[in-house]
C-alpha cells in the first residue's frame, strides 16, 4: 500500500491498514469488513495521546484541558488532519458513495484518521503512534495551522473564568480611511497584555488577540 510507504511504515499486519480505509459501502459491495471497529479504537488512542500532550505541555486545569482536547479530536480537526496527510486518497468506497463525493465527505474523511490511528496502534504499538502524532499533527496545532475554534474569545473567557481573573480588550491603534480602517487590539488578563490582534474590524481584531493569548497560554508563556 502506498500509504505505508508514504509514512515509512513496515507493517506486521497489512490487512489492518486495508481495513482502515474500507468504508461500509465498499465492504457491503465486496463482502469485506469496514473500518468502524478500528475507528472506535483509534478514537480512544488519539484521546490518550492528546491528553498526555496537554498534561505535559500546558499548565491548564482539568476543565480547560478537557475543552481543548475536545477541539483537537473533533470531527473538523480530524478531517483537517486527514486532508493534510492525504489519507482520503486511499479510501475504498462503494460505487454510489464514490459518485456522490464520499471521498471528500467530512464525516468519512474524519473517520479514517481514527481508523488509521487504530490500525497503527494494533500493528506497531502506542509509542509508534505517539511518534506519528507528534511528527505529523502536533506541529499543526502548535503553529496554529488549523482553525480549531470558531470563537477564540469564548474559549479565552472560559479559561480566565476558571481562575477568576479579569479580562479586557483595548483598542490601542486605529488607522486608515473610514471605508478601510485597521484596528489593533490588545487583550489584558489581570492588567497584563497576553495577546495582540490586527484586523479590519474591532470584533475580528479582538478574536485575533484572543487567539494570540490562547497560543501563549498553551505554550506556558
Amino acid at each position: 500500500m502506498n500509504v505505508l510507504e508514504r509514512f515509512n511504515i513496515i507493517p506486521n499486519h497489512k490487512s489492518l491498514y486495508e481495513k482502515a480505509f474500507t468504508h461500509t459501502s465498499y465492504a457491503n459491495e465486496n463482502g469485506t469488513t469496514s473500518y468502524e471497529r478500528l475507528e472506535y479504537l483509534g478514537d480512544a488512542v488519539l484521546e490518550l495521546i492528546m491528553s498526555e500532550y496537554l498534561y505535559k505541555n500546558t499548565e491548564y486545569e482539568e476543565g480547560n484541558m478537557t475543552k481543548l482536547r475536545s477541539h483537537y479530536v473533533c470531527e473538523n480537526a480530524l478531517y483537517e488532519y486527514s486532508i493534510r496527510l492525504g489519507l482520503n486518497e486511499y479510501l475504498l468506497l462503494g460505487k454510489g458513495e464514490e459518485e456522490t463525493g464520499g471521498r471528500n465527505r467530512k464525516a468519512i474523511v474524519a473517520d479514517i484518521f481514527e481508523a488509521f490511528t487504530g490500525a497503527m496502534y494494533l500493528d506497531q504499538g502506542l509509542e509508534f503512534v505517539k511518534k506519528f502524532i507528534y511528527t505529523n499533527i502536533i506541529p499543526l496545532i502548535e503553529n496554529n495551522e488549523i482553525n480549531f475554534f470558531s470563537d477564540y474569545k469564548s474559549i479565552l473567557q472560559e479559561y480566565v473564568q476558571t481562575d477568576k481573573r479579569s479580562l479586557e480588550y483595548i483598542v490601542v491603534n486605529e488607522e486608515g480611511p473610514a471605508h478601510n480602517k485597521t484596528f489593533e487590539v490588545v487583550v489584558k488578563i489581570d492588567n497584563i497584555i497576553y495577546g495582540r490582534g490586527i484586523a479590519h474590524s474591532k470584533k475580528e481584531a479582538e478574536q485575533e488577540a484572543a487567539k494570540d493569548a490562547l497560543k501563549k497560554a498553551q505554550n506556558g508563556n
